[in-house]
C-alpha cells in the first residue's frame, strides 16, 4: 500500500475514534511519528491525535509527544479566549464603520463534544482591499502575526495566545463561475446584531460556502481532513433545518452538486455514527468513493479522477492559471521592450546632442539644412 495512503487512513481512523469516542485500534509501534505529526499538522488535526496517543507509553517518542501536546495546548488556550477575542475584532471593525462579511464563525466549535478537538482558527472574514490593510494593521497592534499567506487573497493572522483569524480581500477561488456564484452567495449575507456593519451568512449560506470550498480544495489537491470533519459536524447539527432543495440548486449553479454529495457521503463514512441512516441507499459502484478517498488522502499522488464535474473544474482552474501566466509573460516582455527602447533613446541622445544646445556652441550647425528640417534632439 502507498505510504501516504496508509498514513492517511490511519489518521482518519484515529480522528474518527476520538470524535465518536469508541475503541481505537492502531499499531502505534509501527508508525513513523515524525511523518504522522507532519501529516496531522498539515490536516490541522494534531490536537485530536494527541488525545489518541495519551497513555501509549514508549510507543511515541517524547519529542513528538511534545509536538502533539503543543498543538493541543494551543486549542485549549483558544477555547478560553476565542469568543472575547473575536468580539474585540468585530467591535473594532464595526465602530470604524468597516463593512465585512464573516464567512465562517466560531459556532462550529459547539458541534464538537470535546471542545479542544476543534480547530483554533475557524474564523474567516472578507473585507474590501482598502479596509483589509486597516484591519491587518489593527490585528498587528493587538499582537497578531502573519502565520500563513494566501498569495493574492489574504492571510492567516495568529496570536501567541493561540487565537487565529483568517482575513481575505479576495475569496481564494479562481474561475469566473466560482466568482459569480460566490458573489451571489455573499449577497444573501445579513447584518448581525448588535453590529451595524458586520454581515454573516445564514446556516444554509455557510454550508454552501464550506461545501464549495471543500470541492475546490479537492480539485486542487489542497483539501484537509479538518474541513471534511467540520462539514460532517456542521451538516449533522443543522440537517433538519437546512433547506436541501435550495442548497442543491446553489451547488448546481456552481456545477458541483454531484461531487458535493459524494464528498459529504465520504465525510459521514469516515466520521459518522454507523447507526446513522442519513444515507440509507448505498451506491452500486463504491469504487467511485475509493478513487476520491485515495486522491484526497494522498493529496493527489494517487489520482485516477473520473468525476465529470471535478475534471471540468480542474480545466477551468488551469485555464485561469494559464491566462495569468500569459499576462505575466506579456508584462515582462513589455518591460523588456521599454528598457530596450529607453537604452536606444539614451544612445541617440548621446550620439546626437540637443539641436539648440549644439547650435549655441557651434553656429555652423544652423547652416546644415538637414538639421534645420529635423532638429534632432
Amino acid at each position: 500500500m502507498n505510504q501516504l495512503l496508509f498514513e492517511g487512513r490511519t489518521l482518519v481512523g484515529m480522528i474518527a475514534s476520538i470524535i465518536r469516542q469508541d475503541t481505537l485500534h492502531v499499531m502505534f509501534n509501527r508508525l513513523d511519528w515524525e511523518r504522522m505529526f507532519r501529516l496531522a499538522d498539515y490536516h490541522r488535526v494534531a490536537n485530536i491525535i494527541y488525545l489518541g496517543v495519551l497513555g501509549k507509553g514508549d510507543a511515541l517518542p517524547d519529542r513528538w509527544r511534545d509536538r502533539f501536546f503543543g498543538r493541543y495546548q494551543e486549542t485549549l488556550l483558544f477555547g478560553e479566549n476565542c469568543d472575547e477575542s473575536l468580539k474585540e475584532v468585530l467591535m473594532w471593525l464595526d465602530m470604524r464603520e468597516i463593512s465585512c462579511t464573516v464567512l465562517t464563525s466560531t459556532s462550529i466549535r459547539e458541534f464538537y463534544e470535546i471542545p479542544e478537538t476543534a480547530e483554533n482558527s475557524p474564523v474567516q472574514i472578507l473585507l474590501d482591499e482598502e479596509n483589509y490593510y486597516l484591519a491587518k494593521g489593527y490585528l498587528v497592534d493587538l499582537g497578531y502575526e502573519t502565520d500563513q499567506t494566501y498569495k493574492g487573497y489574504g492571510e492567516r493572522m495568529k496570536r501567541v495566545s493561540g487565537i487565529s483569524v483568517v482575513i481575505y480581500y479576495k475569496l481564494p477561488f479562481r474561475t469566473s463561475g466560482y466568482a459569480k456564484n460566490m458573489q451571489r452567495l455573499l449577497e444573501t449575507a445579513f447584518v448581525q446584531e448588535p453590529y451595524y456593519n458586520i454581515r454573516v451568512l445564514s446556516e444554509e449560506g455557510e454550508f454552501i460556502f464550506r461545501m464549495a470550498k471543500i470541492v475546490y480544495g479537492y480539485a486542487t489537491d489542497e483539501l484537509r481532513l479538518r474541513e471534511m470533519l467540520d462539514i460532517h459536524l456542521f451538516h449533522k447539527a443543522w440537517r433538519k433545518e437546512l433547506n436541501m432543495e435550495t442548497i442543491q440548486k446553489r451547488l448546481s449553479d456552481f456545477q458541483i452538486d454531484e461531487i458535493s454529495e459524494k464528498l459529504l457521503r465520504i465525510a459521514y463514512m469516515w466520521f459518522g455514527d454507523r447507526k446513522d441512516n442519513i444515507f440509507i441507499e448505498q451506491p452500486e459502484d463504491m469504487s467511485v468513493y475509493d478513487v476520491i478517498e485515495d486522491r484526497l488522502l494522498t493529496r493527489g499522488t494517487i489520482n485516477r479522477e473520473a468525476d465529470v464535474q471535478v475534471l471540468k473544474l480542474e480545466k477551468a482552474i488551469q485555464k485561469d492559471i494559464d491566462k495569468e501566466k500569459r499576462e505575466e509573460s506579456w508584462e515582462l516582455f513589455t518591460e523588456k521592450i521599454a528598457d530596450c527602447l529607453g537604452g536606444f533613446k539614451r544612445g541617440l541622445q548621446w550620439a546626437f546632442p540637443d539641436y539648440h544646445y549644439m547650435s549655441s556652441i557651434y553656429p555652423a550647425v544652423e547652416k546644415i539644412p538637414i538639421l534645420q528640417i529635423y532638429k534632432i534632439n
